[in-house]
């Protein structure tokens, strides 16, 4: 989709539709935000068995957690957003530990995981932080910075590394767009019942029409119960599906002319 908008393809493309699993009766407008990133936390390798020798990259780590726990958890759980962001912990700002790799391992080769009797001279973090409208992604990656500095002046062999993976910039359209109402109408006629209007707490395609192509009149609409998001037990029922596709072949029908 991001190639596609790149080439120009959505200059003459007027409403878009993205299935996404956010319940039949419901408009998904837009998104939050996103940044990932790997926070390497560096130390200095010795045998295990002179630990006093070496400086454990792990244990630097383990006071970065720490500290994102007692300070950067609390403040982010106080921040709200007026999107229509679902569920309703999504709306507030979140950070996700999305993964910790740490220990002995060959120059330049991929953490194992088995015993070695030595301090671990490097740990990585991989960190997934969703983001609000009301928030700027430049102030998002200072408050890590920031976070990393305050373990820093009490570690004093600390060191360490931010390393961008992926960032979004939170989207949303606006519910006049023609293809919201157009979508509103389908579900009133199909379901019998009044639409409702929601946000994504993640990202999917409407970052790449909205940024990249310039289009502004995208929405995300289609079967599923968003909390089984990645759930070992997600699914879609069959007769939501049926609804679903009434709705889109209605919204394309009126759309396109009748």
């Amino acid at each position: 989709m991001a190639f596609l908008a790149e080439q120009g393809r959505f200059a003459d493309v007027q409403h878009v539709i993205i299935p996404e699993p956010l319940n039949k009766d419901r408009i998904c407008l837009g998104h939050r935000g996103v940044w990932w990133a790997e926070i390497e936390t560096r130390g200095r390798i010795a045998h295990g068995s002179m630990p006093f020798l070496g400086d454990c990259a792990v244990r630097h780590m383990g006071a970065v957690i720490d500290e994102m726990e007692r300070t950067l958890y609390p403040a982010l759980a106080c921040r709200h957003t007026a999107m229509p962001v679902v569920p309703e912990g999504a709306r507030s700002s979140t950070l996700n530990i999305n993964s910790i790799h740490g220990g002995a391992r060959e120059p330049d080769a991929d953490y194992t995981g088995l015993p070695a009797p030595c301090v671990p001279d490097r740990c990585r973090i991989v960190i997934d932080r969703r983001f609000l409208i009301e928030e700027q992604l430049d102030e998002v990656k200072a408050e890590i910075r920031a976070l990393m500095e305050r373990v820093r002046a009490e570690r004093p062999s600390f060191s360490y590394e931010i390393r961008d993976l992926f960032e979004v910039i939170p989207s949303m359209t606006d519910r006049d767009a023609p293809v919201v109402r157009t979508t509103a109408a389908a579900i009133e006629r199909v379901l019998g019942l009044q639409a409702g209007y929601v946000v994504s707490p993640g990202t999917y395609d409407q970052k790449h029409i909205d940024r990249i192509g310039r289009l502004q009149n995208c929405i995300a609409y289609g079967p599923g119960i968003l909390d089984l998001a990645h759930q070992p037990d997600e699914w879609i029922g069959v007769q939501d599906m049926e609804d679903s596709a009434k709705v889109m072949a209605l919204v394309l029908d009126d759309l396109l002319g009748g």
